[in-house]
């Protein structure tokens, strides 16, 4: 079990509220305050702004297809199976623990977890998040490097949607209350995929948290027991929490598998390329089993269905193995890679083949790439005439802008990082269809109705 250099199960699932620390008190009702967390998220404004945000495929269009609000719903529920998974046998394994009734709520954690996980993606898919780094670093905000520290600096230029997630749950946007969402500290702490600072990013830009925030992720990591890890010049740098594995997992098995499913509606893949991929996750005994259900319908979509149920079922109960096998090395902040990398050598193989496919034939083509090249436009021209108006007030222009900034961001902050991050938090908050038409108005493309 786990040494005393490890996270411990006692201290990862509290429900204390970030901001409301010195207003805790028991609730009556059956829901707790991890399923409070779940209810504030479905009924919040920018959660439902995720319906017209891209996924992966232009929106909208004649065949449906994901958009970020169906996938969040849809990795909820992978993750909460996952979890449950993982909970029953924890609760056998720590049933004598005092405080094992804790575990119980490791799928209400998770859930909750998994709803937010992309609410800080701004619109058009991956690509915004690029779009919006790029102005930094090779754009017209790249004058900006010189008036801020190189913490502040590294967070413009390797702008994330993960970190974004964070800092729209726990800031103290003007009007609102402290705390931001006021979530419990381990919901906040189950989306942080990179536990670590902008200066730590990776070559692919990944990190947990603004310097804006970072006092904010100390807080929740102290309060939880996260293991702080080595890490160069006295940056910042945690383990994940262990429930990050299980939210990861979920995400991943969702994104790869449902853009399969909509490369097949969309004809991009074929049914005998899609149905080879997906019996690849099986065993013959059981695709045998599969090949006659799916005999039992004749409507290729159906089918295809079926068969993605039988995949996400099978990855769910494989990365639950996998978390429970490596429980102590996970708690211990040793373990390395994603829950997907651990499972049986059949699956992760299959896994790999199906991503494979998405990079090859999905995320290039023509309809997609159409929407990075026009988002990426969008955006960057926003950014422009957006952190313009926020450098120049006065100007005749700035204001007539400014006037259309949501009260909430606070474009007269006093340090030039604070106001580049208001801007950076009102474009990230778009939709797809809300900066389509920004973009329209501001080129004097379209007009009111008269």
């Amino acid at each position: 079990m786990p040494t005393n250099l490890s996270m411990h199960w006692d201290a990862l699932i509290d429900d204390v509220r970030f901001g409301l620390e010195d207003h805790c008190a028991a609730k009556a009702g059956v829901r707790s305050d991890f399923r409070r967390d779940y209810d504030r998220l479905v009924f919040s404004s920018p959660f439902r702004r995720l319906q017209n945000k891209t996924q992966v495929f232009p929106l909208p269009g004649s065949i449906f297809v994901h958009n970020r609000l169906t996938h969040s719903l849809e990795v909820a529920c992978v993750g909460k199976s996952m979890a449950d998974e993982v909970a029953g046998a924890l609760r056998l394994r720590y049933s004598q623990k005092p405080w094992a009734h804790k575990i119980d709520h490791i799928g209400d954690i998770v859930a909750a977890a998994c709803l937010a996980h992309d609410l800080g993606n701004p619109p058009f898919g991956h690509s915004g998040e690029k779009a919006i780094a790029t102005f930094f670093s090779e754009g017209a905000g790249n004058d900006l490097q010189g008036m801020m520290t190189d913490a502040q600096w590294a967070d413009l230029v390797n702008f994330e949607g993960n970190a974004n997630a964070f800092r729209q749950l726990t800031h103290q946007f003007r009007g609102r209350r402290p705390g931001g969402f006021a979530m419990t500290y381990s919901t906040l702490a189950s989306i942080v995929k990179y536990p670590y600072e902008s200066r730590l990013a990776s070559k692919k830009g990944k990190f947990g948290f603004f310097d804006s925030e970072k006092d904010a992720f100390c807080r929740v990591a102290s309060r939880l027991g996260l293991l702080r890890m080595p890490a160069e010049d006295g940056l910042v740098k945690f383990a994940r929490h262990p429930l990050v594995y299980i939210v990861e997992a979920a995400d991943d098995i969702c994104y790869e598998v449902m853009d399969i499913e909509d490369a097949h509606k969309l004809k991009i893949l074929s049914t005998a390329e899609v149905t080879d991929a997906m019996m690849a996750f099986f065993g013959e005994e059981r695709q045998q089993k599969m090949m006659k259900v799916m005999k039992l319908v004749s409507d290729p979509n159906e089918q295809i269905s079926y068969l993605r149920s039988c995949v996400i079922g099978s990855l769910v109960s494989r990365c639950a193995e996998t978390f429970i096998e490596n429980e102590d090395s996970i708690m211990e902040g040793r373990f390395q890679g994603s829950l997907l990398n651990h499972i049986t050598d059949r699956e992760r193989e299959a896994y790999n083949r199906c991503n494979a496919i998405s990079w090859s034939r999905i995320y290039c083509a023509p309809d997609v790439v159409d929407v990075e090249l026009a988002g990426n436009r969008i955006i960057t021209f926003l950014m422009e005439k957006l952190v313009a108006a926020v450098r120049y007030p006065s100007l005749n222009y700035s204001k007539l802008l400014l006037a259309k900034m949501p009260v909430q961001y606070d474009v007269n902050a006093d340090s030039i990082y604070e106001k580049i991050q208001a801007v950076v938090d009102h474009m990230s908050s778009m939709t797809d269809v809300y900066a389509l038409d920004l973009y329209r108005k501001l080129n004097g493309m379209s007009l009111p109705a008269v």
